[in-house]
């Protein structure tokens, strides 16, 4: 259509996995092992389901605007002020109004690749400027990564656990890096899958210590709340204060933000997943060392691993047997795919279709 803007059109579109119940159908499957979408196999927790459900009763009103109950929550857990939280609709709003405020046409930014897609989307959104730096060694090129911002980029995307590798890096690189690129440079940490690492990085003290550090979060993983679209991040008051002025007014529904409080409060449940995915990774871990495939080491609930052929090939023989994951030919790894650690019974069913269809069954 004419009048299209020119950033837009040059842009190729995200396009999400097909729906469960149009696989289900199309290939008349009635039980599909979910695995392709790091989604928390548990659910929410219970608690989080009966608060949405009693906030129902007000879905007649507009929520508040700032969420300012999950705001002033946040803020006990970082012990940080409230006016450092901006609730996103999913931490993909955050990174979409950092674009739009901070990014004039032409702008640098710098994102690793492979990584999480909605960095590249939102810079060309706003016709800036994509510097890709490659990963070194499964894990983000920290020294190259400022390097590339230093030469006046407005935005630096890292992702930590990255994905679809699920690899991270120390704090002390990071600081080391961080004292290379300008402050005018906003350094924007994913953390999507923070709860799930067990190295130490202190996200708090980073974003205390460097006013152009951001750090996003999600309620869709270890919390199970996909469907929710919560998000929020954490930054200085004079870098967040313009994001309202692009945010749409009351982009977080009511029963989000009531099912995130009492998230929050359910420290059993994400204990629970915790140790659920623990487990399923030594699992996956095991049995992809029995079938001789590389597979990354992983802080997230997901895993990396080589098919040592097209993986296109071998996500459609998995489909047929019931079990879908992620190929991860998008990401520039044409042989690799990703798999979500699920249940044990999952996981056995991924594994047991895995075996077959690489003709080890």
């Amino acid at each position: 259509m004419s009048g299209v803007r020119t950033a837009v059109r040059r842009m190729k579109p995200y396009v999400p996995g097909k729906p469960v119940e149009d696989v289900q159908r199309e290939l008349g499957l009635h039980d599909l092992v979910k695995l392709n979408q790091n989604e928390n196999p548990l659910g929410p927790s219970p608690r989080a389901v009966a608060a949405a459900r009693a906030a129902m009763a007000q879905v007649h009103t507009y929520p508040e605007g700032t969420a300012r109950r999950l705001r002033e929550r946040l803020a006990q857990m970082w012990n940080l002020p409230a006016d450092w939280f901006l609730i996103g609709n999913g931490s993909d709003e955050v990174f979409r109004l950092l674009a739009e405020v901070y990014l004039e046409p032409g702008d640098r930014v710098v994102v690793p690749e492979p990584s999480f897609a909605a960095y590249r989307f939102v810079a060309e959104l706003m016709g800036a400027e994509v510097v890709a730096v490659p990963l070194a060694g499964w894990t983000m090129d920290l020294p190259a990564m400022a390097e590339a911002a230093a030469r006046g980029a407005k935005l630096l995307f890292l992702c930590r656990p990255n994905n679809p590798t699920g690899t991270v890096f120390a704090e002390a690189d990071l600081r080391a890096a961080l004292e290379r690129v300008p402050p005018s440079t906003l350094v924007v940490v994913d953390e999507a899958y923070r709860e799930f690492d067990e190295t130490p990085f202190d996200s708090r003290t980073l974003v205390q210590d460097y006013p152009n550090v951001v750090i996003a979060r999600t309620f869709s993983k270890i919390y199970g709340m996909a469907g929710f679209r919560l998000g929020y991040g954490v930054m200085r008051p004079e870098v967040l204060a313009p994001l309202y002025t692009a945010r749409d007014p009351f982009s977080v529904n009511g029963l989000a933000v009531a099912a995130g409080l009492a998230a929050l409060d359910d420290v059993e449940h994400v204990e629970r997943t915790r140790a659920l995915t623990r487990e399923g990774k030594a699992y996956l871990y095991a049995a992809f060392q029995r079938l001789g495939l590389g597979y990354v080491p992983s802080e997230a609930n997901f895993v990396l691993f080589d098919a040592r052929r097209p993986a296109a090939e071998v996500f459609d023989a998995l489909l047929r047997r019931g079990v879908l994951v992620r190929p991860c030919g998008s990401f520039g790894l044409p042989d690799h795919l990703r798999v979500t650690v699920g249940t044990p019974e999952q996981n056995r069913r991924f594994v047991e279709a895995l075996k077959a269809a690489l003709g080890e069954g």
